[in-house]
């Protein structure tokens, strides 16, 4: 008997089949044929396969019983000494290796047993697997459209085997990794991530041979960032599918979205607005060109004249002309005194009420364009007017006041005065009113307290009011007393006095005449640091002190029932000595009776 094993598919790919032969030549009665795997990476005895007996009946192997696993095997005899063994569906790499045929002649209750080998390769379905992403333009405009292609490659027919495609993104700038947008199933049936809805709206998915696309309508900025296409296949021949057999990842392909561009133009000639004190002025802001579909937002600064270089921000109108005023402007004071105002399509006013000696420096605005978009609003660019210079327009006659700087210091807690003298004589019929600055750091003045002409004294800084008092002890003595000195009062200040007369009876009062005085630095010392302070300050030593007299207590509660239990154990101990006394006593009576 002579064996010939043979195979007809010496190298495949995970999920084809497997076609082995065994032909016997030289049989002269009936045989049983056994085919044995020999794994490349486990050397042994094999793994039984298949066996036919010699009346046709076939007997799996335990590995191959699972049809789900690789296909229902079968062994056939095809002629009258050919044998084929046919496995549909290799699994992977291991079901590569030797295959190896015996064949058991059986006659007159003897056997003859040959055997035969045949190699072959199995190929991972991931060796040649490939997805390559592209896209025909990576810069795009608003609203336009773009669409990305996912082509897959392999050495075995792609046509043949289930395939899906999971479609990733990753948003611009990378906030997080890549996550799902949709995923094509094998079968046609599409699977949206609820958290990309917005996608799913405008997404369209289409698939051509090898191929898949992704195609967006209607770009907006949320689309920008990169994509990742993501390849499943499984082997053929086998259902259910089960885990994919391989999984392949493409490249990154970026796509920027370009929003529309800002053709806004503001007017950056510089001015300057002279004004009388505590008249109204207005400082404009005029837009050159702007789109009609656009809304502006307008935010008004203050350059100071002693300031670093800083500005501080005055107030802003957003595109909905909601007003949001500036730290150093967001007393009730201040937004009474300080409002934008849109006056027409092109001009802006910045109102300033009953300026002072503080509104003095530059003004200027930056104006914001932005656009209704799909999703959203949309910041187009901005631009920078020019600047406004304010002074305050002086009387001709001034005050004589003294106008020399001066230092003082108080300590927190206490009281401090700071002077206002106003020199010299003053017209007859005239009336003086005074205000107090404070210098902040930003270089900003901002009034403290206003005495007006007729008497009447307001205090802008609500947290102030109740710490500041004007005290007049002459006409001409506007000093401020600054009670209960935080460390937050050190700084500079100084004062304005003006002197009103009136055009004649029942007409309005007219600025005649105007002095500042010097800058006092304040200069704020911490509190003395006395016994209860430092204990107040120190926690341990205040739960010391707290805690002393209560264990002086348990001391001496301790001590006293000590001493009273030793004063009733003694006082015990007397009475049964006096007891055996009397005993004994009455005792030695009884005695001498006898």
């Amino acid at each position: 008997m002579h064996l010939s094993v043979s195979t007809s598919t010496p190298q495949v790919t995970a999920g084809d089949s497997l076609i082995l032969h065994c032909e016997v030549q030289g049989a002269t009665s009936a045989v049983s044929v056994q085919w044995w795997h020999l794994p490349p990476q486990h050397p042994g005895p094999g793994v039984l396969v298949a066996t036919m007996e010699q009346d046709g009946s076939l007997r799996l192997g335990s590995t191959y019983q699972d049809g789900r696993t690789r296909g229902s095997l079968r062994l056939e005899k095809a002629s009258s000494g050919t044998f084929t063994l046919v496995i549909p569906s290799t699994l992977d790499e291991d079901d590569g290796g030797k295959y190896r045929c015996e064949v058991t002649e059986w006659s007159r209750g003897q056997s003859w047993t040959e055997r035969g080998e045949t190699a072959v390769r199995v190929s991972s379905m991931g060796l040649s697997l490939h997805a390559m992403l592209r896209s025909r333009i990576a810069t795009i405009r608003y609203g336009q459209s773009f669409e990305l292609v996912c082509q897959v490659n392999a050495n075995y027919s792609l046509e043949e085997v289930p395939m899906s495609v999971r479609w990733l993104f990753q948003p611009n700038p990378p906030t997080s990794p890549y996550h799902e947008l949709v995923q094509v199933f094998p079968s046609g049936s599409v699977a949206w991530v609820a958290a990309q809805s917005h996608f799913r709206e405008k997404a369209q998915l289409m698939k051509a041979d090898t191929s898949f696309r992704l195609h967006i309508h209607n770009a907006v900025a949320a689309d920008e960032g990169t994509y990742q296409c993501e390849v499943e296949v499984w082997r053929r021949n086998v259902l259910p599918l089960g885990q994919p057999a391989a999984t392949t990842r493409s490249n990154a392909v970026g796509i920027k979205v370009v929003m529309p561009g800002s053709k806004l133009q503001v007017s950056t000639q510089n001015s300057s607005v002279e004004v009388a004190s505590s008249a109204d002025t207005a400082i404009e802001c005029r837009i050159v060109f702007a789109q009609n579909s656009s809304q502006l937002a307008v935010t008004w600064y203050l350059l100071p004249p002693l300031a670093d270089g800083t500005p501080v921000q005055i107030v802003r109108a957003n595109y909905n002309s909601v007003l949001e005023y500036g730290p150093e402007f967001s007393s009730p004071a201040q937004k009474s005194r300080f409002l934008s105002q849109r006056v027409s399509s092109n001009i802006f006013w910045l109102q300033i009420l009953s300026a002072n000696l503080g509104d003095r420096g530059e003004y200027y605005c930056v104006v914001e364009e932005w656009l209704w978009l799909v999703d959203g609003w949309y910041k187009l660019g901005e631009g920078t007017s020019g600047r406004t210079t304010l002074e305050l327009k002086l009387p001709e006659r001034e005050l004589q006041m003294e106008k020399t700087n001066d230092s003082l210091s108080a300590r927190e807690g206490e009281e401090v005065t700071l002077p206002c003298l106003l020199q010299g004589a003053r017209l007859p019929n005239t009336r003086l009113s005074a205000t107090w600055f404070q210098m902040k750091e930003s270089g900003l003045s901002s009034p403290l307290l206003i005495l007006h002409h007729d008497g009447t004294i307001l205090s802008p800084q609500q947290g102030l009011a109740a710490r500041l008092h004007l005290r007049r002890p002459t006409a001409g003595d506007f000093s401020l007393t600054l009670s209960r000195v935080e460390r937050g009062d050190a700084g500079l200040y100084c004062c304005q006095v003006q002197e009103w007369q009136q055009q004649g009876e029942g007409k309005d009062w007219a600025l005649q005449a105007s002095a500042r005085s010097g800058y006092t630095r304040l200069t704020t010392i911490p509190p003395e640091s006395t016994v209860m302070s430092r204990i107040c300050s120190s926690p341990s030593l205040l739960n010391f002190i707290l805690c002393l007299p209560l264990v002086l207590i348990l001391l001496l509660a301790l001590a006293v029932f000590c001493w009273y239990y030793k004063y009733e154990k003694s006082k015990k101990g007397n009475i049964i000595g006096s007891q055996l006394m009397e005993l004994e006593g009455n005792g030695e009576v009884k005695t001498a009776d006898l």
